[in-house]
């Protein structure tokens, strides 16, 4: 198996987990703010910047989708339906959002990329996921926005040690594709 291929794989898998993780968590509320969920969810930029650093936007996008449609399938197994749609929405509208900005700035400083698309994507993926699964419920789901949307920034910035450390370590893009020819 190449090293391309491990790190579709790893993505992929990362990214099921996360999400659905994610799904059930945020059934969750720790007050009137925060669900558990805030803090799995922007995870998946991470993996998301990785790959896309390191596998390129096409196979970065292949693991978008099918680590969304995995995660949407054990969402509706272990979240309720409606999470789970607006989860998949959500997750695939900001998921394909943070690919093609991080693609456009991934030659920029190396923490702009994962900054900008991070905080772009997470705004989109707040306003589609809390209104979608709570809007017209009794759930407070504006504050929770909020309170998802500030644990996202926060946790952007501290994935940024994390993102620094790994694409030190990770193998680069031509070090992948050499290894198809191995």
């Amino acid at each position: 198996m190449t090293l391309a291929t491990r790190g579709l794989l790893l993505g992929i898998l990362a990214m099921a987990i996360l999400v659905t993780a994610s799904n059930v968590l945020v059934q969750y509320p720790i007050n009137d703010y925060l669900t558990w969920g805030a803090f799995t969810y922007p995870v998946c930029f991470l993996v998301t910047d990785l790959c896309t650093r390191t596998l390129g936007a096409e196979k970065a996008r292949r693991v978008v989708l099918v680590g969304f449609a995995i995660a949407v399938l054990l969402s509706l197994v272990f979240a309720t339906p409606r999470i789970a749609l607006a989860s998949g929405a959500a997750f695939l509208s900001a998921q394909l959002l943070d690919v093609a900005i991080f693609d456009r700035l991934r030659r920029a400083a190396w923490w702009l990329a994962p900054l900008t698309s991070s905080l772009l994507a997470s705004a989109l993926d707040t306003a589609l996921f809390f209104s979608l699964a709570f809007a017209g419920t009794e759930v407070p789901w504006v504050t929770l926005a909020i309170g998802d949307y500030l644990v996202k920034l926060a946790i952007a910035l501290a994935m940024l040690i994390p993102f620094r450390a790994l694409i030190a370590v990770l193998p680069s893009r031509e070090k992948l594709a050499a290894s198809r020819g191995a």
